[in-house]
């Protein structure tokens, strides 16, 4: 009997086919479970990062929210303080109207008892004073010009304007009103001549400089009573 050399056996009927070397079946299905967690925990972690999208994306909707509530609110709290101070300014300039007219009162009270003894002080002496004033009207007795207190004596007649707080347009208007005093008197024939003066129970430098140098007299408040303000080389104008 002849023996072949080198011949391999034959495979027996019914074996499985080679995976290669080491491949088992417990490895690949440790393979596929470890895949299937990796995905699960990447569902996980999407779910996860998802939620915390929304959560902040809700707190921040909710904070936008409250926020143009609280301007919406702001808005509407200036509309009404607005209104509040539109409110307070309408009264408060109606007070200040009626207290500037009933200062000038009190000013007027408080000049007139002790004018006259001041400008003795300066050589004047006045015989007459109207407290209450005078007015000068024109042909058709409409009044153009009053003076709120005249005084005079047999060669000087002295307008006195009365203010609070006189400005400066309060000057201009003065002279305005001493030049149609002038003509008053010059139809009447009157030749006496004619100084102003502008009295106020607060009177600020600037509006006290320009009096001066308009030629005026300025009566200040001192206390109870007045006083004369004449700075060294003061000239009174003439008209």
């Amino acid at each position: 009997m002849t023996t072949a050399v080198n011949e391999q056996p034959a495979a027996s009927a019914g074996a499985p086919p080679p995976t290669g070397e080491g491949l088992t079946f417990e490895k690949v299905w440790a393979m596929f479970q470890e895949t299937d967690r990796a995905m699960k925990e990447r569902d996980e972690k999407r779910a996860r990062e998802k939620k915390e999208f929304d959560r902040e994306m809700k707190e921040k909707n909710e904070e936008h929210t409250l926020k143009i509530q609280e301007i919406d609110r702001l808005i509407k709290e200036i509309i009404e303080l607005q209104k509040e101070t539109d409110r307070i300014t309408k009264r408060n300039g109606r007070q200040m109207g009626y207290l500037h007219n009933r200062f000038g009162e009190l000013a007027e009270h408080l000049v007139v008892p002790n004018i006259h003894k001041r400008f003795h002080e300066y050589g004047y002496f006045f015989s007459g004073i109207r407290p209450h004033g005078y007015a000068v009207g024109d042909e058709n007795d409409k009044v153009i010009a009053e003076v709120d207190i005249m005084m005079e004596n047999g060669n000087c007649i002295m307008a006195v304007e009365v203010k609070a707080k006189p400005h400066i347009k309060d000057i201009e208007h003065h002279i305005k009103r001493l030049k149609i005093l002038r003509e008053d008197r010059d139809k009447h024939g009157d030749k006496r001549k004619i100084q102003g003066a502008i009295a106020g129970a607060i009177f600020g430098n600037e509006e006290k400089q320009a009096t001066i140098e308009a030629g005026l007299f300025v009566i200040e408040q001192s206390g109870d009573t007045v006083k004369i303000n004449v700075p060294e080389g003061f000239v009174p104008g003439e008209w």
